[in-house]
Protein backbone atom coordinates (compact mmCIF):
# COMPACT_ATOMS: atom_id res chain seq x y z
CA UNK A 1 0.00 0.00 0.00
CA UNK A 2 1.73 3.47 -0.88
CA UNK A 3 2.00 5.63 1.96
CA UNK A 4 0.33 9.46 1.50
CA UNK A 5 3.77 11.08 1.84
CA UNK A 6 5.54 8.71 -0.82
CA UNK A 7 2.54 9.86 -3.28
CA UNK A 8 3.65 13.25 -3.12
CA UNK A 9 7.08 12.14 -4.49
CA UNK A 10 5.80 10.75 -7.49
CA UNK A 11 5.11 12.47 -10.63
CA UNK A 12 1.21 12.97 -11.55
CA UNK A 13 1.28 10.69 -13.97
CA UNK A 14 3.34 7.71 -12.01
CA UNK A 15 0.82 8.44 -9.01
CA UNK A 16 -2.49 7.74 -10.81
CA UNK A 17 -1.27 4.56 -12.56
CA UNK A 18 -0.16 3.77 -9.40
CA UNK A 19 -3.12 3.85 -7.08
CA UNK A 20 -4.95 2.52 -10.66
CA UNK A 21 -3.18 -0.40 -9.83
CA UNK A 22 -3.69 -0.77 -6.37
CA UNK A 23 -7.42 0.12 -6.37
CA UNK A 24 -8.19 -3.09 -8.92
CA UNK A 25 -5.60 -4.75 -7.13
CA UNK A 26 -7.38 -4.22 -3.54
CA UNK A 27 -11.18 -4.33 -5.07
CA UNK A 28 -10.07 -8.25 -6.81
CA UNK A 29 -8.99 -9.32 -3.41
CA UNK A 30 -12.11 -7.74 -1.40
CA UNK A 31 -14.00 -9.21 -4.00
CA UNK A 32 -13.07 -12.94 -4.17
CA UNK A 33 -14.01 -12.82 -0.15
CA UNK A 34 -16.85 -11.26 -0.31
CA UNK A 35 -18.94 -11.96 -3.55
CA UNK A 36 -23.04 -10.25 -2.90
CA UNK A 37 -24.89 -13.40 -3.69
CA UNK A 38 -22.23 -16.06 -2.34
CA UNK A 39 -23.37 -17.55 1.20
CA UNK A 40 -20.42 -19.89 0.66
CA UNK A 41 -16.65 -19.38 0.34
CA UNK A 42 -15.49 -22.67 -1.40
CA UNK A 43 -12.03 -22.74 0.48
CA UNK A 44 -13.62 -23.19 3.75
CA UNK A 45 -15.88 -25.77 2.75
CA UNK A 46 -15.19 -28.89 5.64
CA UNK A 47 -16.84 -31.01 8.36
CA UNK A 48 -15.69 -27.98 10.72
CA UNK A 49 -17.56 -25.25 8.39
CA UNK A 50 -20.44 -27.10 6.68
CA UNK A 51 -22.60 -25.10 3.99
CA UNK A 52 -26.11 -25.49 4.32
CA UNK A 53 -27.85 -25.63 1.31
CA UNK A 54 -31.53 -24.40 1.24
CA UNK A 55 -34.86 -24.62 -0.40
CA UNK A 56 -36.65 -21.48 -2.39
CA UNK A 57 -40.66 -21.77 -2.80
CA UNK A 58 -42.88 -19.06 -3.50
CA UNK A 59 -40.46 -16.41 -3.24
CA UNK A 60 -38.77 -17.14 -0.19
CA UNK A 61 -35.50 -19.07 1.02
CA UNK A 62 -36.43 -22.01 3.41
CA UNK A 63 -34.97 -24.72 5.63
CA UNK A 64 -36.56 -28.20 6.77
CA UNK A 65 -36.70 -30.57 9.14
CA UNK A 66 -34.28 -32.81 8.13
CA UNK A 67 -31.03 -32.47 6.78
CA UNK A 68 -28.97 -34.21 4.05
CA UNK A 69 -25.24 -34.39 5.06
CA UNK A 70 -23.24 -34.52 1.95
CA UNK A 71 -19.51 -36.00 2.27
CA UNK A 72 -16.68 -34.81 0.33
CA UNK A 73 -16.40 -36.96 -2.42
CA UNK A 74 -12.13 -36.81 -1.75
CA UNK A 75 -11.53 -37.18 1.65
CA UNK A 76 -15.33 -38.79 2.99
CA UNK A 77 -15.45 -35.81 5.83
CA UNK A 78 -18.98 -34.18 6.03
CA UNK A 79 -19.14 -31.02 4.50
CA UNK A 80 -22.41 -29.66 3.14
CA UNK A 81 -25.55 -29.75 5.00
CA UNK A 82 -29.11 -29.71 2.22
CA UNK A 83 -32.29 -29.02 3.91
CA UNK A 84 -34.34 -31.81 2.03
CA UNK A 85 -38.24 -31.56 1.87
CA UNK A 86 -39.92 -34.82 2.74
CA UNK A 87 -43.19 -35.72 1.46
CA UNK A 88 -44.89 -33.41 4.35
CA UNK A 89 -43.21 -30.90 3.42
CA UNK A 90 -44.35 -30.41 -0.08
CA UNK A 91 -47.82 -28.32 -0.21
CA UNK A 92 -45.64 -24.98 -0.48
CA UNK A 93 -44.41 -26.25 -3.78
CA UNK A 94 -47.64 -27.78 -4.67
CA UNK A 95 -49.28 -24.56 -4.32
CA UNK A 96 -47.02 -22.29 -5.72
CA UNK A 97 -46.86 -24.91 -9.22
CA UNK A 98 -50.80 -24.72 -9.28
CA UNK A 99 -50.53 -20.63 -9.12
CA UNK A 100 -49.29 -20.41 -12.03
CA UNK A 101 -51.86 -20.69 -15.06
CA UNK A 102 -51.20 -22.83 -18.30
CA UNK A 103 -51.06 -19.75 -20.34
CA UNK A 104 -47.98 -19.07 -18.34
CA UNK A 105 -46.22 -16.27 -16.95
CA UNK A 106 -45.59 -14.66 -19.85
CA UNK A 107 -46.96 -15.23 -23.59
CA UNK A 108 -46.75 -12.75 -26.92
CA UNK A 109 -50.45 -11.25 -25.46
CA UNK A 110 -49.63 -11.57 -22.14
CA UNK A 111 -46.40 -9.35 -19.79
CA UNK A 112 -44.18 -9.45 -22.64
CA UNK A 113 -42.28 -6.48 -20.82
CA UNK A 114 -40.85 -10.39 -19.00
CA UNK A 115 -38.92 -11.00 -22.65
CA UNK A 116 -37.17 -7.90 -22.00
CA UNK A 117 -36.40 -8.52 -18.28
CA UNK A 118 -34.76 -11.83 -19.50
CA UNK A 119 -33.07 -10.92 -21.80
CA UNK A 120 -31.38 -7.85 -19.66
CA UNK A 121 -30.93 -10.41 -16.77
CA UNK A 122 -29.05 -12.71 -19.26
CA UNK A 123 -26.75 -9.30 -19.82
CA UNK A 124 -26.01 -8.98 -16.20
CA UNK A 125 -25.58 -12.61 -15.21
CA UNK A 126 -23.66 -13.63 -18.27
CA UNK A 127 -21.11 -10.59 -17.15
CA UNK A 128 -20.85 -11.65 -13.87
CA UNK A 129 -19.74 -15.09 -14.98
CA UNK A 130 -16.98 -12.97 -17.21
CA UNK A 131 -15.82 -11.93 -14.01
CA UNK A 132 -12.52 -13.79 -12.91
CA UNK A 133 -13.10 -13.64 -9.40
CA UNK A 134 -17.04 -15.10 -10.47
CA UNK A 135 -16.01 -17.95 -12.67
CA UNK A 136 -13.14 -18.70 -10.37
CA UNK A 137 -15.89 -19.19 -7.25
CA UNK A 138 -18.10 -21.02 -9.30
CA UNK A 139 -15.40 -23.12 -10.91
CA UNK A 140 -13.88 -24.40 -7.57
CA UNK A 141 -17.53 -25.01 -6.22
CA UNK A 142 -17.78 -27.59 -9.14
CA UNK A 143 -14.85 -28.89 -8.07
CA UNK A 144 -15.27 -29.21 -4.22
CA UNK A 145 -18.85 -31.82 -5.39
CA UNK A 146 -17.90 -33.23 -8.44
CA UNK A 147 -14.63 -33.26 -9.06
CA UNK A 148 -12.92 -32.88 -12.05
CA UNK A 149 -10.27 -30.85 -13.42
CA UNK A 150 -9.81 -26.95 -13.43
CA UNK A 151 -9.75 -26.78 -16.55
CA UNK A 152 -13.00 -28.64 -17.24
CA UNK A 153 -14.80 -26.80 -14.47
CA UNK A 154 -14.16 -23.85 -16.00
CA UNK A 155 -14.91 -24.48 -18.85
CA UNK A 156 -18.76 -25.25 -17.71
CA UNK A 157 -18.47 -21.75 -16.20
CA UNK A 158 -17.91 -20.32 -19.30
CA UNK A 159 -20.20 -22.31 -21.70
CA UNK A 160 -23.19 -21.59 -18.89
CA UNK A 161 -21.17 -17.56 -19.45
CA UNK A 162 -21.38 -17.28 -23.69
CA UNK A 163 -25.36 -18.66 -23.44
CA UNK A 164 -26.54 -16.27 -20.99
CA UNK A 165 -24.79 -13.48 -23.80
CA UNK A 166 -26.54 -15.39 -26.53
CA UNK A 167 -29.42 -14.59 -25.05
CA UNK A 168 -29.40 -11.40 -23.67
CA UNK A 169 -30.79 -7.89 -25.24
CA UNK A 170 -33.61 -8.93 -27.79
CA UNK A 171 -32.71 -12.49 -28.53
CA UNK A 172 -35.58 -14.01 -25.87
CA UNK A 173 -38.25 -12.25 -27.67
CA UNK A 174 -36.89 -13.51 -30.72
CA UNK A 175 -37.54 -17.05 -29.37
CA UNK A 176 -41.47 -15.92 -28.97
CA UNK A 177 -41.23 -14.70 -32.80
CA UNK A 178 -44.29 -15.94 -34.69
CA UNK A 179 -45.71 -16.62 -38.11
CA UNK A 180 -48.21 -15.62 -40.18
CA UNK A 181 -50.09 -17.23 -43.15
CA UNK A 182 -52.68 -15.22 -45.41
CA UNK A 183 -56.46 -16.59 -45.07
CA UNK A 184 -59.26 -17.53 -48.04
CA UNK A 185 -60.55 -14.18 -48.05
CA UNK A 186 -60.05 -10.20 -46.62
CA UNK A 187 -59.99 -10.41 -42.73
CA UNK A 188 -59.28 -14.04 -42.56
CA UNK A 189 -55.45 -14.83 -41.63
CA UNK A 190 -53.49 -17.37 -39.58
CA UNK A 191 -50.74 -16.78 -36.96
CA UNK A 192 -48.45 -19.90 -35.21
CA UNK A 193 -47.26 -18.67 -32.06
CA UNK A 194 -44.33 -20.73 -29.03
CA UNK A 195 -46.62 -20.81 -26.29
CA UNK A 196 -45.47 -22.00 -23.01
CA UNK A 197 -46.55 -24.67 -20.79
CA UNK A 198 -46.94 -23.30 -17.62
CA UNK A 199 -46.00 -24.85 -14.41
CA UNK A 200 -43.12 -26.77 -15.24
CA UNK A 201 -40.37 -29.13 -13.65
CA UNK A 202 -36.99 -29.60 -14.20
CA UNK A 203 -34.30 -32.53 -12.77
CA UNK A 204 -30.75 -32.97 -13.63
CA UNK A 205 -27.72 -34.93 -12.54
CA UNK A 206 -24.53 -34.60 -10.85
CA UNK A 207 -22.54 -34.52 -13.49
CA UNK A 208 -22.31 -30.48 -14.62
CA UNK A 209 -24.08 -28.81 -12.24
CA UNK A 210 -24.31 -25.72 -13.40
CA UNK A 211 -24.56 -25.86 -17.17
CA UNK A 212 -27.18 -28.51 -17.20
CA UNK A 213 -29.62 -26.91 -15.00
CA UNK A 214 -28.98 -23.49 -15.81
CA UNK A 215 -29.06 -23.49 -19.49
CA UNK A 216 -32.45 -25.52 -19.05
CA UNK A 217 -33.55 -23.12 -16.45
CA UNK A 218 -33.22 -20.10 -18.53
CA UNK A 219 -34.93 -21.97 -21.50
CA UNK A 220 -37.86 -22.66 -19.63
CA UNK A 221 -38.31 -19.05 -17.59
CA UNK A 222 -37.30 -17.31 -21.54
CA UNK A 223 -41.12 -19.06 -23.06
CA UNK A 224 -43.09 -18.07 -20.13
CA UNK A 225 -43.07 -20.98 -17.53
CA UNK A 226 -42.79 -21.16 -13.61
CA UNK A 227 -40.54 -23.90 -13.09
CA UNK A 228 -39.15 -26.14 -10.01
CA UNK A 229 -35.90 -26.91 -10.12
CA UNK A 230 -34.53 -30.29 -8.30
CA UNK A 231 -30.53 -31.08 -9.10
CA UNK A 232 -28.80 -33.86 -7.53
CA UNK A 233 -28.33 -33.40 -3.98
CA UNK A 234 -24.84 -34.01 -4.25
CA UNK A 235 -24.33 -30.79 -6.22
CA UNK A 236 -27.55 -29.42 -5.41
CA UNK A 237 -24.78 -26.28 -3.85
CA UNK A 238 -23.95 -25.23 -7.44
CA UNK A 239 -27.21 -23.94 -8.50
CA UNK A 240 -28.36 -23.10 -5.38
CA UNK A 241 -25.67 -20.17 -5.22
CA UNK A 242 -26.42 -19.64 -9.13
CA UNK A 243 -29.92 -18.91 -8.31
CA UNK A 244 -28.89 -16.32 -5.88
CA UNK A 245 -26.26 -14.93 -8.41
CA UNK A 246 -29.69 -14.36 -10.84
CA UNK A 247 -31.61 -13.03 -8.04
CA UNK A 248 -28.98 -10.48 -7.74
CA UNK A 249 -29.50 -9.46 -11.72
CA UNK A 250 -32.98 -8.86 -11.15
CA UNK A 251 -34.49 -11.87 -11.09
CA UNK A 252 -37.69 -12.34 -9.25
CA UNK A 253 -37.69 -14.57 -6.16
CA UNK A 254 -41.17 -15.56 -6.79
CA UNK A 255 -40.55 -16.78 -11.13
CA UNK A 256 -38.65 -20.15 -9.82
CA UNK A 257 -38.94 -22.86 -7.07
CA UNK A 258 -36.04 -24.96 -6.04
CA UNK A 259 -36.34 -27.97 -3.88
CA UNK A 260 -33.96 -30.69 -2.42
CA UNK A 261 -35.73 -33.79 -1.70
CA UNK A 262 -34.70 -37.80 -2.57
CA UNK A 263 -36.21 -39.32 -5.83
CA UNK A 264 -39.60 -40.89 -4.07
CA UNK A 265 -40.70 -37.25 -2.61
CA UNK A 266 -39.68 -34.86 -5.87
CA UNK A 267 -41.82 -38.17 -7.81
CA UNK A 268 -44.75 -37.27 -5.08
CA UNK A 269 -44.71 -33.97 -5.93
CA UNK A 270 -44.98 -34.29 -9.60
CA UNK A 271 -47.93 -36.59 -9.33
CA UNK A 272 -49.51 -33.75 -6.78
CA UNK A 273 -48.86 -30.55 -9.06
CA UNK A 274 -48.77 -32.11 -12.37
CA UNK A 275 -46.41 -29.59 -13.71
CA UNK A 276 -47.66 -29.49 -17.69
CA UNK A 277 -43.94 -30.43 -19.03
CA UNK A 278 -41.13 -31.90 -17.25
CA UNK A 279 -37.28 -31.90 -18.31
CA UNK A 280 -35.53 -34.86 -17.44
CA UNK A 281 -31.62 -35.57 -17.32
CA UNK A 282 -30.16 -38.67 -16.23
CA UNK A 283 -30.54 -42.21 -16.12
CA UNK A 284 -32.77 -44.27 -18.89
CA UNK A 285 -34.32 -46.00 -15.87
CA UNK A 286 -35.44 -43.25 -14.23
CA UNK A 287 -36.83 -41.27 -17.28
CA UNK A 288 -38.97 -44.57 -18.60
CA UNK A 289 -40.55 -44.37 -14.75
CA UNK A 290 -40.70 -40.90 -15.16
CA UNK A 291 -42.44 -41.01 -18.67
CA UNK A 292 -45.37 -43.54 -17.16
CA UNK A 293 -45.93 -41.54 -14.20
CA UNK A 294 -46.27 -38.36 -15.73
CA UNK A 295 -48.58 -39.80 -18.67
CA UNK A 296 -45.69 -38.54 -21.29
CA UNK A 297 -45.64 -35.08 -20.86
CA UNK A 298 -42.15 -35.19 -21.32
CA UNK A 299 -38.54 -34.51 -22.47
CA UNK A 300 -35.66 -36.34 -21.68
CA UNK A 301 -31.95 -36.19 -22.31
CA UNK A 302 -31.45 -40.13 -20.88
CA UNK A 303 -28.09 -41.91 -21.29
CA UNK A 304 -25.57 -41.68 -23.51
CA UNK A 305 -23.59 -44.69 -25.12
CA UNK A 306 -22.05 -43.56 -27.22
CA UNK A 307 -19.82 -44.46 -30.62
CA UNK A 308 -16.80 -43.01 -32.55
CA UNK A 309 -15.64 -44.83 -35.21
CA UNK A 310 -12.16 -44.28 -36.87
CA UNK A 311 -12.09 -44.43 -40.53
CA UNK A 312 -9.50 -46.24 -42.90
CA UNK A 313 -7.84 -42.70 -43.35
CA UNK A 314 -4.80 -42.61 -40.87
CA UNK A 315 -3.11 -39.12 -40.10
CA UNK A 316 -2.56 -37.18 -37.35
CA UNK A 317 -2.49 -39.76 -35.29
CA UNK A 318 -1.12 -37.57 -32.08
CA UNK A 319 -4.46 -35.53 -32.30
CA UNK A 320 -6.74 -38.48 -33.06
CA UNK A 321 -4.98 -40.18 -29.80
CA UNK A 322 -6.01 -37.02 -27.38
CA UNK A 323 -9.25 -36.26 -28.42
CA UNK A 324 -10.10 -40.45 -28.00
CA UNK A 325 -8.36 -39.29 -24.20
CA UNK A 326 -10.23 -36.36 -23.78
CA UNK A 327 -13.77 -38.16 -24.61
CA UNK A 328 -13.40 -41.11 -22.94
CA UNK A 329 -11.82 -39.81 -19.75
CA UNK A 330 -12.10 -36.49 -19.07
CA UNK A 331 -14.08 -35.42 -16.13
CA UNK A 332 -13.54 -39.37 -15.63
CA UNK A 333 -15.92 -40.48 -17.88
CA UNK A 334 -18.72 -39.06 -16.19
CA UNK A 335 -20.01 -37.69 -19.06
CA UNK A 336 -23.67 -38.63 -20.77
CA UNK A 337 -21.18 -37.55 -24.33
CA UNK A 338 -18.55 -39.82 -23.20
CA UNK A 339 -16.91 -42.46 -25.59
CA UNK A 340 -18.11 -45.56 -24.73
CA UNK A 341 -17.33 -47.76 -27.64
CA UNK A 342 -14.38 -47.50 -30.18
CA UNK A 343 -14.17 -48.58 -33.45
CA UNK A 344 -10.89 -49.09 -35.25
CA UNK A 345 -10.30 -49.87 -38.42
CA UNK A 346 -7.52 -51.96 -39.28
CA UNK A 347 -4.99 -49.31 -40.28
CA UNK A 348 -5.58 -47.48 -37.29
CA UNK A 349 -4.21 -50.73 -35.56
CA UNK A 350 -1.17 -50.87 -37.40
CA UNK A 351 -0.56 -47.08 -36.16
CA UNK A 352 1.12 -45.93 -33.38
CA UNK A 353 -2.69 -44.91 -31.71
CA UNK A 354 -3.38 -47.26 -29.00
CA UNK A 355 -0.01 -46.90 -27.38
CA UNK A 356 -0.18 -43.17 -27.42
CA UNK A 357 -3.69 -43.54 -26.07
CA UNK A 358 -2.05 -45.54 -23.05
CA UNK A 359 0.75 -43.36 -22.21
CA UNK A 360 -2.36 -40.60 -22.70
CA UNK A 361 -4.51 -42.34 -19.78
CA UNK A 362 -1.26 -43.09 -17.79
CA UNK A 363 -0.75 -38.97 -17.67
CA UNK A 364 -4.06 -38.64 -15.52
CA UNK A 365 -3.89 -38.29 -11.98
CA UNK A 366 -5.70 -38.14 -8.96
CA UNK A 367 -3.30 -34.95 -8.21
CA UNK A 368 -5.15 -32.49 -10.56
CA UNK A 369 -8.60 -34.41 -10.59
CA UNK A 370 -7.67 -35.45 -14.67
CA UNK A 371 -8.89 -38.34 -12.97
CA UNK A 372 -11.15 -38.92 -9.42
CA UNK A 373 -14.09 -40.42 -7.77
CA UNK A 374 -16.95 -42.19 -9.75
CA UNK A 375 -19.99 -41.00 -7.93
CA UNK A 376 -22.26 -43.32 -9.39
CA UNK A 377 -19.87 -46.48 -9.13
CA UNK A 378 -18.02 -48.43 -6.25
CA UNK A 379 -14.26 -49.81 -7.10
CA UNK A 380 -15.86 -52.94 -6.81
CA UNK A 381 -18.74 -53.05 -9.40
CA UNK A 382 -16.34 -51.52 -11.60
CA UNK A 383 -13.43 -53.88 -11.61
CA UNK A 384 -16.50 -56.71 -11.32
CA UNK A 385 -17.81 -55.39 -14.52
CA UNK A 386 -14.63 -54.98 -16.46
CA UNK A 387 -13.77 -58.73 -15.20
CA UNK A 388 -17.40 -60.15 -16.62
CA UNK A 389 -16.10 -58.48 -19.77
CA UNK A 390 -12.53 -60.53 -19.69
CA UNK A 391 -14.30 -63.60 -20.05
CA UNK A 392 -15.78 -62.71 -23.14
CA UNK A 393 -13.60 -65.08 -25.86
CA UNK A 394 -10.73 -63.22 -27.17
CA UNK A 395 -11.11 -60.05 -24.81
CA UNK A 396 -8.49 -58.34 -23.18
CA UNK A 397 -7.37 -55.69 -21.44
CA UNK A 398 -5.69 -52.48 -22.99
CA UNK A 399 -4.92 -50.84 -19.83
CA UNK A 400 -5.73 -49.60 -16.43
CA UNK A 401 -8.00 -52.05 -14.82
CA UNK A 402 -7.04 -51.14 -11.32
CA UNK A 403 -7.93 -49.35 -8.25
CA UNK A 404 -5.88 -45.69 -7.88
CA UNK A 405 -3.70 -46.04 -4.77
CA UNK A 406 -2.99 -43.30 -1.95
CA UNK A 407 -6.48 -41.38 -1.55
CA UNK A 408 -9.27 -40.92 1.09
CA UNK A 409 -12.11 -41.04 -1.37
CA UNK A 410 -15.24 -42.71 0.49
CA UNK A 411 -15.81 -46.18 -0.40
CA UNK A 412 -19.57 -45.53 -1.64
CA UNK A 413 -17.27 -43.80 -5.16
CA UNK A 414 -15.40 -45.91 -7.36
CA UNK A 415 -11.64 -44.62 -7.69
CA UNK A 416 -10.03 -46.26 -10.98
CA UNK A 417 -7.29 -45.75 -13.26
CA UNK A 418 -8.28 -44.72 -16.93
CA UNK A 419 -9.07 -48.20 -18.46
CA UNK A 420 -9.63 -49.54 -21.82
CA UNK A 421 -11.19 -53.31 -22.61
CA UNK A 422 -10.60 -54.74 -26.03
CA UNK A 423 -13.49 -57.30 -27.28
CA UNK A 424 -13.83 -58.81 -30.51
CA UNK A 425 -16.43 -57.33 -32.77
CA UNK A 426 -17.82 -60.67 -33.20
CA UNK A 427 -18.40 -61.56 -30.55
CA UNK A 428 -19.84 -58.16 -29.29
CA UNK A 429 -23.03 -58.78 -31.86
CA UNK A 430 -23.28 -61.93 -29.52
CA UNK A 431 -26.83 -61.60 -28.06
CA UNK A 432 -25.79 -63.20 -24.83
CA UNK A 433 -22.84 -60.35 -24.98
CA UNK A 434 -24.12 -57.60 -26.72
CA UNK A 435 -26.10 -56.40 -23.39
CA UNK A 436 -23.12 -56.51 -21.22
CA UNK A 437 -20.62 -54.97 -23.93
CA UNK A 438 -22.83 -51.56 -24.47
CA UNK A 439 -23.82 -51.29 -20.48
CA UNK A 440 -23.51 -47.73 -20.17
CA UNK A 441 -20.91 -47.42 -17.56
CA UNK A 442 -20.09 -44.01 -16.07
CA UNK A 443 -16.82 -43.64 -15.14
CA UNK A 444 -13.29 -43.42 -17.19
CA UNK A 445 -13.35 -46.92 -18.81
CA UNK A 446 -14.40 -47.88 -22.13
CA UNK A 447 -14.79 -50.38 -24.68
CA UNK A 448 -12.30 -50.84 -27.80
CA UNK A 449 -12.76 -52.98 -31.11
CA UNK A 450 -11.22 -53.28 -34.60
CA UNK A 451 -13.15 -53.76 -37.68
CA UNK A 452 -11.76 -54.53 -41.36
CA UNK A 453 -13.23 -53.50 -44.83
CA UNK A 454 -15.33 -55.95 -45.44
CA UNK A 455 -17.05 -55.87 -42.02
CA UNK A 456 -18.53 -52.46 -41.83
CA UNK A 457 -22.30 -53.74 -41.71
CA UNK A 458 -20.83 -55.16 -39.03
CA UNK A 459 -20.03 -52.43 -37.36
CA UNK A 460 -23.62 -50.17 -38.38
CA UNK A 461 -25.62 -53.32 -37.29
CA UNK A 462 -23.92 -52.53 -33.35
CA UNK A 463 -25.19 -49.09 -33.99
CA UNK A 464 -28.43 -50.10 -35.41
CA UNK A 465 -29.08 -52.16 -32.34
CA UNK A 466 -27.89 -49.60 -29.66
CA UNK A 467 -30.92 -48.06 -27.46
CA UNK A 468 -29.30 -44.59 -26.74
CA UNK A 469 -28.50 -41.96 -29.58
CA UNK A 470 -27.33 -38.98 -27.86
CA UNK A 471 -23.85 -38.22 -29.28
CA UNK A 472 -21.24 -40.08 -32.03
CA UNK A 473 -18.49 -39.31 -33.70
CA UNK A 474 -17.12 -40.07 -37.21
CA UNK A 475 -13.11 -39.50 -37.60
CA UNK A 476 -12.46 -39.22 -41.13
CA UNK A 477 -12.13 -37.25 -43.95
CA UNK A 478 -13.03 -39.92 -46.66
CA UNK A 479 -16.37 -38.54 -48.31
CA UNK A 480 -18.10 -41.87 -48.99
CA UNK A 481 -16.95 -43.21 -45.83
CA UNK A 482 -19.06 -40.10 -43.96
CA UNK A 483 -21.69 -41.00 -46.32
CA UNK A 484 -22.35 -44.57 -45.31
CA UNK A 485 -22.12 -43.61 -41.50
CA UNK A 486 -23.80 -40.79 -41.27
CA UNK A 487 -26.94 -42.40 -43.52
CA UNK A 488 -27.05 -45.34 -41.48
CA UNK A 489 -26.86 -43.79 -38.33
CA UNK A 490 -29.27 -42.14 -35.83
CA UNK A 491 -27.34 -40.26 -33.04
CA UNK A 492 -28.87 -36.52 -32.24
CA UNK A 493 -25.15 -34.75 -32.18
CA UNK A 494 -23.20 -36.22 -34.35
CA UNK A 495 -19.06 -35.18 -34.96
CA UNK A 496 -18.19 -35.62 -38.38
CA UNK A 497 -14.44 -35.36 -39.90
CA UNK A 498 -11.09 -35.62 -38.96
CA UNK A 499 -11.52 -33.57 -35.61
CA UNK A 500 -14.68 -35.32 -34.94
CA UNK A 501 -15.54 -35.72 -31.04
CA UNK A 502 -18.32 -37.48 -28.75
CA UNK A 503 -18.11 -34.73 -26.05
CA UNK A 504 -17.99 -31.34 -25.82
CA UNK A 505 -21.52 -29.86 -25.33
CA UNK A 506 -20.62 -26.02 -26.37
CA UNK A 507 -23.70 -23.35 -26.12
CA UNK A 508 -23.30 -22.67 -30.18
CA UNK A 509 -24.81 -26.19 -31.64
CA UNK A 510 -27.94 -28.45 -30.58
CA UNK A 511 -27.35 -31.15 -28.04
CA UNK A 512 -29.40 -33.76 -27.80
CA UNK A 513 -30.79 -37.64 -28.58
CA UNK A 514 -32.57 -38.04 -31.42
CA UNK A 515 -34.78 -40.86 -32.81
CA UNK A 516 -37.11 -40.53 -29.68
CA UNK A 517 -39.93 -38.06 -29.74
CA UNK A 518 -39.43 -37.75 -26.23
CA UNK A 519 -35.87 -36.59 -26.70
CA UNK A 520 -34.60 -32.76 -25.03
CA UNK A 521 -32.62 -30.48 -26.74
CA UNK A 522 -29.99 -27.96 -24.51
CA UNK A 523 -28.24 -24.80 -25.59
CA UNK A 524 -29.72 -23.48 -28.91
CA UNK A 525 -33.09 -21.18 -29.67
CA UNK A 526 -34.24 -24.71 -31.81
CA UNK A 527 -33.61 -26.47 -28.48
CA UNK A 528 -35.10 -23.81 -26.10
CA UNK A 529 -38.03 -23.59 -28.70
CA UNK A 530 -38.81 -27.45 -28.95
CA UNK A 531 -38.60 -28.41 -24.92
CA UNK A 532 -39.99 -25.43 -23.13
CA UNK A 533 -42.94 -24.52 -25.61
CA UNK A 534 -45.86 -25.72 -27.65
CA UNK A 535 -47.36 -24.52 -31.12
CA UNK A 536 -50.35 -22.45 -30.87
CA UNK A 537 -52.35 -21.47 -33.85
CA UNK A 538 -55.16 -18.04 -33.47
CA UNK A 539 -57.06 -17.53 -37.19
CA UNK A 540 -58.68 -14.11 -36.66
CA UNK A 541 -61.47 -13.87 -39.05
CA UNK A 542 -62.49 -10.16 -39.10
CA UNK A 543 -64.38 -10.29 -42.13
CA UNK A 544 -66.85 -8.59 -43.58
CA UNK A 545 -69.40 -11.24 -45.15
CA UNK A 546 -69.85 -11.10 -48.98
CA UNK A 547 -72.48 -8.32 -49.65
CA UNK A 548 -76.13 -10.10 -49.84
CA UNK A 549 -75.10 -13.32 -48.14
CA UNK A 550 -77.56 -15.53 -47.05
CA UNK A 551 -77.99 -18.69 -45.05
CA UNK A 552 -76.71 -21.54 -47.17
CA UNK A 553 -78.79 -24.69 -47.04
CA UNK A 554 -78.07 -27.36 -44.91
CA UNK A 555 -74.94 -29.46 -45.15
Amino acid sequence: MYRLQSCTQLKKKGFQHALFNWVVSFNRSRSVHSLPFATVKTEELSGSQPAEVQNLVQGKWTRSSGWNTIVDPLNGEPFIKVAEVDESGLQPFVESLLKCPKHGLHNPFKAPERYLMLGDISAKAGHQLSLPEVSDFFAKLIQRVAPKSYQQALGEVYVTQKFLENFSGDQVRFLARSFAVPGNYLGQQSHGFRWPYGPVAIITPFNFPLEIPLLQLMGALYMGNKPVVKVDSKVCIVMEQMLRLLHDCGLPMEDVDFINSDGKTMNKLLKEAEPRMTLFTGSSRVADKVAVDLKGRVKLEDAGFDWKILGPDVQEVDYVAWVCDQDAYACSGQKCSAQSILFIHENWTRSPLLRKMTELAARRKLDDLTVGPVLTFTTDAMLGYMNKLLQITGSKLLFGGEALENHNIPAIYAAIKPTAVFVPLEEILKDNNYELVTKEIFGPFQIVTEYKDNQLPLVLNALEKMHAHLTAAVVSNEPLFLQEILGKSVNGTTYAGLRARTTGAPQNHWFGPAGDPRGAGIGTPEAIKLVWSCHREIIYDYGPLPQQWEIPTAT
